[in-house]
């Protein structure tokens, strides 16, 4: 029985457990968490049934990915690129509304993000340039090119009506040209395109921000005086109203809110203004070194995105800096792993492909619990693998599933990991 159970549960036990934990500490913190969604539905059990079946849908196809040899995934480049392609301009087109963008694709009654396989399918693009151009002094030239060509599409599609993702798509990427030795010439040259880039975005975002700003709040005087029937068309052309704009207004709001360093008094603070900061920063204020315990927070029932963007929050209210700090461990001992397996791999590829998958996930949780503590400007982006979603879920579990392929399958050297 036991050797069944290991012949199904292949490759990095260490791995193995981090990813048990981090799906224990998910169901436990999305259950305490969904108290705003069991109040809308009614439906006590509803969300944790559903966070639990995605979980386990998620093993399955971790278990059914890390049976897959590493080296076939070079087979799937081609099919990915077009699916990421198409759909990430299906999305835009004719996608579902998240927050004011058009983040998700509804086909069949499921919803999933283009964006979660565009990452994917670039870290494993990427994976395979650095890794045909390899020379002893380092990556050719050409790769940093090859590169780039299919990069910069693929991150101005995403970051269109998702600039968060599309930042760290690029900052993944980034580390992997400088794993993978890619000229530091061009490495500079990057880098200061991308200062550039960035001076210049946040221009267009201070002076044009305002017109989607100015359009947003026309559009609300006209929810006024419009007809609760015609309330939904109204929205439609508050979006249109402002183009392009109405993502430069979400943008300047939150790069204002967040260096906006000015003390005020208590008696004085907006609550209505910063809501989702301000009770993240409430939640974690209350929590001490141990917490109020599982299912024990207060701030769950006034955060709008408590399950998924401020889940950190409410572990820091539940768990504690202990657990705050044990789940931060968790990512560390995730990307400890993966490049120790990494720097044992006797071929490239899957040294890279491995790297590259570890890097997205623990640069989005650190994205994340950037946010939560306020170190950084409200981002959108979910705690991978502990954070309530569906297509999400399951896609992070298939990116694990490759990283314990690569342990299993990949040719490794004669030493001890």
């Amino acid at each position: 029985m036991n050797k069944k159970i290991g012949n199904l549960f292949k490759g990095d036990k260490v791995i193995w457990m981090v990813f048990f934990f981090l799906c224990m500490i998910s169901i436990v913190e999305v259950f305490s968490a969904s108290s705003n969604l069991t109040y809308k539905t009614q439906n006590y059990m509803g969300p944790i049934i559903y966070h639990s079946v995605m979980i386990f849908v998620g093993v399955v196809v971790a278990v059914v990915t890390l049976n897959i040899p590493c080296r076939y995934f070079k087979l799937m480049t081609p099919f990915l690129l077009v699916i990421s392609a198409l759909t990430l301009l299906w999305v835009l087109i004719g996608g579902e509304s998240i927050n004011g963008a058009n983040r998700v694709i509804s086909l069949m009654g499921f919803t999933f993000q283009p964006s979660e396989i565009a990452k994917g399918t670039m870290v494993l693009v990427t994976a395979q340039i650095l890794s045909a151009m390899q020379r002893e002094t380092g990556a050719d030239r050409k790769a940093f090119k090859y590169i780039m060509i299919i990069l910069i599409p693929t991150t101005f599609l995403i970051a269109i009506e998702n600039l968060s993702t599309a930042a760290l798509l690029f900052a993944v990427i980034f580390l992997m040209m400088f794993v993978g030795r890619v000229p530091m010439s061009q490495m500079s040259k990057l880098m200061g395109a991308i200062a550039v880039a960035v001076v210049a975005f946040l221009v267009m975002v201070m002076t044009l921000g305002s017109i989607g700003e100015n359009a947003s709040q026309e559009s609300q005087m006209t929810e006024t005086v419009t007809a609760s029937a015609d309330k939904q068309a109204a929205d439609k052309d508050a979006i249109k109203g402002g183009g392009v704009f109405h993502r430069f207004a979400t943008w300047r709001n939150r790069i204002l809110k967040h260096f906006n360093k000015e003390e005020v008094p208590p008696e004085k603070y907006d609550i209505e203004e910063n809501f989702q900061v301000g009770h993240a920063n409430m939640a974690i204020a209350s929590s001490g070194v141990i917490g109020k315990g599982p299912g024990n927070s207060l701030e769950r029932d006034y955060l709008p995105q408590a399950f998924s963007d401020f889940i950190y929050a409410i572990i820091i209210e539940e768990m504690g800096i202990i657990g705050a700090a044990v789940v931060a461990f968790l990512y560390i001992v995730l990307l400890y792993r993966a490049a120790r397996i990494a720097s044992r791999c006797e071929n490239n590829f899957p040294a890279f492909l491995i790297m590259g998958l570890s890097l997205l996930l623990v640069i989005q949780a650190m994205f994340n619990m950037m946010v939560a503590v306020g170190l950084a400007p409200v981002t959108g982006q979910p705690l991978p693998l502990i954070s309530k979603g569906g297509t999400s879920t399951i896609i992070n579990c298939a990116y694990i599933g490759v990283i314990l392929s690569v342990s299993r399958s990949a040719k490794m050297k004669m030493s001890k990991i």
